[in-house]
């Protein structure tokens, strides 16, 4: 598979701003068979180069791990699909992204007093595991089904207000063939493509979001 290139951008005039944001996160994309598939598929797509994707890829762009808040958060503002395309790593999310999270969805910015950013906006998690589906299974090495490492995404998006939304995920990444392979990068596109139209979407309520109170956070020291 040739080299994926995606231009990224630290700055995000209004103009410009995409509907969709894509935030890749996969700290050894050069090994990645699913990621680089997918990213492939959006470099080729009509998506990226119409302005209505904006794929950024948080390793190319932050290597030293110092993550420009500001930047991400004016590309989130406008957004109103986010997409998370990650591997799925100790049954969580990769470092770097953890901390974009931490530093990106601020308090009074993605939820509590004013936290409003993100509401009403859809989120879309795209993952892949490294081991079979089987795996993932009260009589598999990992006990539980996979929806059981969900909640900590699930309660973010509502925390902050986004619709969940459901996700797609490939099993045993190392080992699928080419032709699943294939398969999962056709899936993706065509539904990246097709959002908001998915049928399943008549049937999700908007999420409210929950309330948090101005104390729940200790005030800033002045002076």
């Amino acid at each position: 598979m040739p080299q994926v290139r995606l231009e990224v951008a630290t700055e995000v005039p209004a103009e410009n701003a995409a509907e969709i944001v894509v935030i890749a996160a996969h700290p050894s994309l050069q090994h990645s068979r699913v990621a680089r598939r997918l990213l492939h598929e959006l470099a080729r797509g009509a998506g990226v180069r119409s302005g209505r994707i904006d794929v950024r890829d948080l390793y190319a762009l932050y290597p030293d791990y110092f993550i420009d808040v500001a930047a991400e958060q004016a590309a989130l503002q406008a957004a109103r699909l986010l997409v998370w395309l990650q591997p799925i790593l100790w049954y969580s999310m990769p470092p770097l992204l953890k901390l974009w999270l931490d530093e990106v969805f601020a308090f009074g910015w993605a939820y509590g007093p004013g936290g409003t950013a993100l509401r009403g906006k859809d989120w879309w998690l795209v993952a892949s595991t490294g081991g079979p589906e089987a795996s993932y299974h009260p009589a598999g090495y990992n006990r539980y089904f996979f929806d059981a490492f969900l909640p900590p995404y699930e309660q973010t998006a509502r925390l902050t207000g986004m619709r969940w939304l459901p996700p797609l995920v490939l099993h045993g990444a190392h080992r699928a063939d080419e032709a699943a392979l294939d398969e999962h990068a056709r899936v993706f596109a065509e539904r990246l493509g097709s959002w908001p139209a998915w049928p399943e979407l008549a049937e999700l309520e908007p999420e409210a979001g929950c309330d948090v109170p101005a104390d729940a956070r200790p005030a800033l020291a002045t002076g």
